[in-house]
């Protein structure tokens, strides 16, 4: 579950990252982390689930959602260990799955797991196609939170409400849907070749989106006030604008969105704000990263140099900061054994979002022929893509827990996850009705491993002394949520290629 940033750091001891060690001990199975992660989606389906469905213990639930609203929002995801459809952090989820996988597509392809990554993004664009049911009008959220934490149920047993929440004209919030804007139009990138009609589509609404989000331009959590104490949006609006605005403009190559990127570039933040955090609720360092690589990736775009290079100013602060190579307290911390820690909940969202910009923006260093410069010095691109690799081996297990944090991965991990459906029998061997407290009776309070393994899903993770306790109630260290997985899985996938073309040799030599 999500809660928001600050736009401030605490001063952290300096670490060099020149004098950091790589994690070489043991060669992870990248593939398996590639292939696991996937898994992870299908658990989290919401809706009548497919003849395929590979992850067997869990069955339909949701099949009512929207019909007292007079509106099919039967699907989508459940973001965690609960049974709320919030539709921020659902959007972001898919564009950064979209995002991770347009950049590691062929990575992806030879893992084996490309159509189940279209599969898991599909999952989500279908079911914002449903919610958008008209150019102004769009289903936010399904369930709230409040009733939805009083129940400890199987999604197959929900008795909890299913009220429907929508955002409107009168009722604006620019974040949700300029983000699912920016979900369907990475998505549309996607489906070009293998289903041009469904890319159309998903451009269509995508526009029709940000167009929505851009003219009625109020915070969600404003006219939804009952996100506030889960997906509030304390960044505001303008980096999601700024975010659907380059998917677009990569979806698209139409200049009128290149033109509203520049335009807007300092009046919505994303040529100003220096941040040290990427999330659900902060989208400026990938927004800048998006920019900078359109100095490289777009001629088109050369004519407006001056203000892309101050969003690419602004990313490589982000950068610098997950390096501890900033000056003035500006840094991100490092745990002692250099995980990023930004937060005690759910911290591991912020180490994959940030490991997935370190990767993606060491491949951009890379094809440029560039170094990141950095108050405190210089690197070369595989000095990135060093430290993406040791956060990645710390996810996996080289830790001083040597614990995995992707789950079901390698020969110890969590099995205590707060999760709902893994923690309680499956409806399939057990299919009498589990009630609200009954739940919390029989099978929260157990102190036994989950009968359910809950595949690919990655852990809120240790605290600020790497340290991790496997109990059910420490939700802000055992909770996964969907937007913790979805970088990774390209992310993965690059190591996977890596392994496979180098035997790791690039990244072992990687501290010379």
């Amino acid at each position: 579950m999500g809660r928001p940033f600050t736009f401030t750091n605490e001063p952290f001891s300096l670490l060099f990252l020149f004098l950091l060690p790589v994690v070489t001990q043991g060669v992870f199975d990248y593939r398996d982390a590639v292939i696991k992660s996937l898994l992870y989606f299908e658990a989290q389906r919401s809706g009548h689930l497919p003849y395929n469905q590979r992850v067997t213990w869990r069955g339909h639930s949701g099949l009512t959602d929207g019909l007292d609203q007079g509106v099919d929002l039967v699907g989508g995801y459940y973001d965690a260990g609960d049974h709320v459809k919030f539709g921020l952090p659902m959007a972001f989820t898919i564009t950064m799955l979209a995002w991770s996988t347009i950049e590691y597509a062929d990575e992806i392809t030879e893992s084996g797991e490309f159509e189940h990554v279209l599969e898991a993004i599909k999952w989500g664009t279908d079911y914002f196609i449903k919610a958008h049911t008209h150019p102004n009008v769009f289903w936010a959220q399904v369930g709230d939170g409040s009733s939805d934490h009083y129940c400890w149920q199987r999604p197959e047993d929900m008795t909890t409400p299913r009220r429907a929440y929508k955002i409107d004209a009168e009722n604006p919030g620019s974040e949700v849907v300029a983000e699912t804007a920016a979900a369907l139009a990475a998505a549309s990138i996607l489906f070009r070749k293998s289903n041009p009609h469904y890319s159309h589509l998903l451009l269509h609404h995508a526009q029709q989106l940000f167009e929505f989000g851009d003219k009625y331009r109020e915070k969600y959590d404003k006219s939804l006030g009952i996100v506030k104490g889960y997906y509030p949006s304390t960044s505001g609006y303008g980096d999601e604008l700024l975010w659907a605005g380059f998917w677009l403009y990569k979806a698209t190559r139409a200049e009128k969105y290149l033109d509203y990127v520049i335009k807007n570039a300092y009046t919505l933040g994303g040529a100003g704000w220096k941040i040290s955090e990427f999330s659900w609720d902060i989208k400026y360092a990938g927004v800048q990263v998006l920019a900078a690589k359109l100095l490289v990736e777009d001629k088109s775009a050369s004519e407006h140099k001056e203000i892309l290079n101050q969003y690419k100013s602004k990313a490589e602060f982000y950068l610098c900061s997950c390096l501890n190579l900033n000056i003035n307290n500006s840094n991100v911390h490092w745990t002692p054994s250099g995980l990023l820690y930004i937060r005690r909940w759910n911290n591991m969202q912020y180490v994959v979002s940030a490991t997935f910009l370190l990767t993606v923006y060491s491949d951009y260093l890379q094809n440029s022929n560039q170094t990141l410069q950095c108050p405190k010095g210089s690197l070369q691109p595989h000095q990135l893509l060093s430290f993406a690799k040791s956060q990645v081996d710390y996810i996996l297990g080289s830790n001083p827990m040597n614990l995995s944090y992707l789950i079901g991965f390698g020969s110890k991990y969590p099995n205590r996850v707060h999760h709902r459906a893994a923690s309680t029998v499956t409806y399939k061997e057990h299919g009498e009705f589990i009630g609200c407290s009954q739940g919390y009776d029989l099978w929260f309070g157990r102190q036994k491993p989950n009968p359910n393994v809950l595949t690919g899903a990655i852990v809120g993770g240790p605290d600020l002394n790497d340290e991790f306790r496997d109990v059910r109630g420490n939700f802000m260290q055992t909770e996964a949520c969907t937007y913790n997985t979805a970088p990774m899985v390209g992310v993965f996938a690059k190591f996977f290629r890596l392994e496979e073309e180098n035997g790791g040799a690039r990244l072992k030599d990687s501290s010379k």
